[in-house]
């Protein structure tokens, strides 16, 4: 009697669909945040999810923060989680305002980008720092990422 064993190849890879836009005159390595975002998504388990990152100037970012939460000042990162099926939702990130925040806390830039960056993510899961208890769950669970990761 010959016996036949099959075997399937499970393709465990995530698919994610990350697009990352520039709009702003600063080089940025978009490269690193749709690695990075790639990463925090196979991290999280989250499948068959889009988001999108747009980088914008200081006063884009501050008419959406006076819009959008009624502050009437710059950011360094505003989240908008989307309930469709096929997507997280969009983060709009403001680099001068990360290349300030580099220089106050004596961080790199990249260092500052990736910590914001995933901070934003987090926003998405539904994470939230209104509370000093929910930011140092943010802040943990960022550092998490970053030393588990990078």
């Amino acid at each position: 009697m010959k016996r036949i064993r099959e075997f399937k190849i499970l393709d465990l890879r995530f698919i994610v669909m990350v697009e990352v836009n520039n709009k702003t005159r600063s080089r940025i390595d978009l490269k690193l945040v749709k690695r990075i975002t790639e990463k925090f998504l196979e991290y999280y388990k989250i499948k068959n999810k889009e988001v999108s990152i747009a980088f914008v100037g200081d006063k884009i970012i501050r008419k959406l923060n006076k819009k959008y939460r009624h502050i009437d000042k710059v950011t360094d990162v505003l989240s908008f989680a989307d309930d469709e099926a096929g997507s997280l939702g969009e983060l709009i990130i403001d680099y001068a305002q990360i290349k300030r925040q580099a220089r106050k806390f004596s961080k790199n830039i990249r260092g500052e980008l990736i910590f914001i960056l995933v901070h934003g993510l987090l926003h998405l899961l539904g994470y939230e720092d209104r509370t000093d208890k929910g930011a140092r769950e943010m802040e943990t669970l960022n550092k998490k990422f970053i030393s588990d990761n990078l």
